[in-house]
């Protein structure tokens, strides 16, 4: 199986290609080819593409893909241009169908439902996103869907969660100094918030499973391990110092994703779930 990355250079990205490069041969037959915009050190295979430019000469060349998983998009940052997703969704597909790819795995977000509800977000929730960066993944869910059923590409956009190393969470306590420590809420059953996380290379086996599926996907998913973990279970797994700190009137202790859908479509491990196994895949391949 032959899988185009696009988005291999990004947070998600490298940690994605570490986990599939030294996987202890998970993933022996399949090949991965990746695009970014920038070649970095150890990576000259990569093709060399802007999503939003025409395909290059070598990406043609390197076809036929089996699949497309599509990481790139803009990011939660100061100043970003958040519409930027939406076309670079659209620009994906118009390349998959331009290279006759036949499916799409397009990278999304569980911001798109919203800040709280009090079951398990499911596919089926209506999408109620709070913040522009939320918006902008909603609105390409949505230009996407329409380009994919015109063009005849098979388009499976997944909300993923909290991805281990690439969270606020991990990231802030890997930058703490010197008596630093991280500042979590604790609620009224002593509890600290709960979300619905997944391991780097989790999330890789994860990506290799809907890319070989052989049944149809659904046109949304949410990814995430079976079971969500708390940060406080994180931080612990991970060493690093927290001060607790009482939880404010509206804070929500359970924001989280419903995975049935996706527990239909890849095994997982039970210790998948939890917190040391995430810290301990995010750590070997960061």
């Amino acid at each position: 199986m032959r899988l185009l990355v696009l988005g291999g250079s990004g947070r998600i990205g490298k940690l994605l290609r570490h986990g599939w490069a030294y996987g202890a041969g998970t993933h022996n037959d399949v090949t991965f080819i990746y695009q970014t915009r920038q070649v970095h050190r150890g990576q000259q295979g990569d093709i060399l593409w802007d999503v939003l430019d025409t395909p290059p000469p070598a990406l043609t060349d390197a076809a036929p893909f089996d699949c497309m998983i599509v990481l790139s998009g803009v990011v939660p940052k100061a100043g970003a241009d958040f519409t930027r997703n939406t076309s670079i969704g659209l620009a994906a597909l118009a390349a998959a169908a331009q290279l006759d790819i036949p499916r799409v795995l397009l990278a999304s977000t569980s911001a798109v439902y919203g800040s709280y509800s009090n079951a398990p977000f499911r596919e089926a929730d209506a999408l109620d996103p709070v913040n522009d960066y939320g918006r902008s993944k909603r609105a390409m869910e949505e230009a996407c869907a329409v380009q994919a059923r015109a063009s005849g590409v098979a388009l499976c956009c997944l909300r993923i969660g909290n991805v281990a190393g690439a969270d606020a969470l991990l990231c802030n306590g890997a930058a703490l100094g010197t008596g630093e420590s991280l500042q979590l809420d604790v609620f009224a059953d002593g509890g600290t918030p709960v979300r619905s996380y997944i391991g780097p290379r989790s999330l890789g086996q994860v990506l290799v499973s809907l890319a070989r599926s052989g049944s149809a996907l659904p046109r949304c998913l949410n990814i995430a391990a079976p079971h969500p973990v708390s940060m406080g279970a994180l931080a612990r797994a991970a060493q690093m110092p927290v001060t607790l700190r009482a939880a404010t009137e509206g804070a929500h202790q359970h924001i989280t994703l419903d995975c049935r859908a996706l527990a239909a479509l890849h095994r997982f491990d039970p210790v998948e779930a939890e917190a040391e196994e995430m810290v301990r895949q995010w750590r070997t391949d960061a």
